[in-house]
């Protein structure tokens, strides 16, 4: 059996570390081929994965052949390979948790577009926006509603796709801006999120890993 996972940079790869998550959590065994995504040789090497997964993105999973491309697909299929306790049996559960993961994939990176992945590695962060901290207010309740409504300690009550979805989010905007006592519930998921087993060894490599500075990063207000 070989079952690969085409992963990036560990401080820059945010939906690479969602899909390793993903198969980590289930206990699926994979080996994993780590793709340098730093400019500019990361065009160079995005091409040899445009050779079998149409995206020409990581991650990728090659499952013994078949490929399963984008982070979403690989979540959803790590936990069908596993026990399928990624995704609550509750109808209403399910579908909030898998809501809160397609926000993710499709329009969440938009907001504070600045803090990037990348931005948590930085040994001296930036002053944030009056915009910046009012869009980062606005997820933390939005969070701290879906924790309240659903009565457990994460978003839908156990621990679902919608907070591995959410892990690299979390920490680009918390190591900016810490969540307080508006936000307890919130606070207290971060906190289990990033003192998880995996998450912490993935943080633990990531930090040992020279900063990647992108653009536009220190247009201070």
């Amino acid at each position: 059996m070989s079952r690969i996972l085409y992963s990036g940079n560990r401080n820059a790869s945010s939906w690479a570390f969602r899909a390793w998550l993903a198969l980590k959590e289930q206990s699926i065994e994979f080996t994993e081929k780590i793709i340098d995504i730093r400019r500019p040789q990361r065009w160079k090497n995005l091409e040899s994965i445009g050779e079998f997964s149409a995206p020409a993105a990581v991650p990728v999973l090659n499952d013994n052949g078949f490929i399963v491309s984008d982070s979403l697909a690989i979540m959803e299929y790590a936990n069908e390979l596993g026990d399928g306790s990624l995704l609550p049996i509750n109808i209403q559960a399910r579908a909030r948790a898998r809501s809160l993961a397609a926000w993710q994939h499709s329009t969440f990176g938009r907001l504070c577009s600045c803090l990037s992945f990348e931005s948590a590695f930085y040994p001296e962060k930036k002053t944030l926006s009056a915009d910046e901290v009012a869009t980062i207010k606005r997820i933390y309740d939005i969070w701290e509603q879906s924790i309240t409504e659903f009565g457990g300690d994460y978003l839908v009550g156990e621990y679902s796709l919608a907070d591995i979805a959410f892990v690299p989010s979390v920490l680009r905007l918390t190591s900016h801006y810490q969540p307080d006592q508006r936000w307890p519930k919130t606070s207290d998921w971060v906190q289990l999120l990033l003192n998880r087993p995996y998450v912490k060894e993935w943080l633990n490599d990531a930090n040992k890993l020279a900063p990647i500075y992108l653009p536009g990063y220190r247009n201070d207000p």
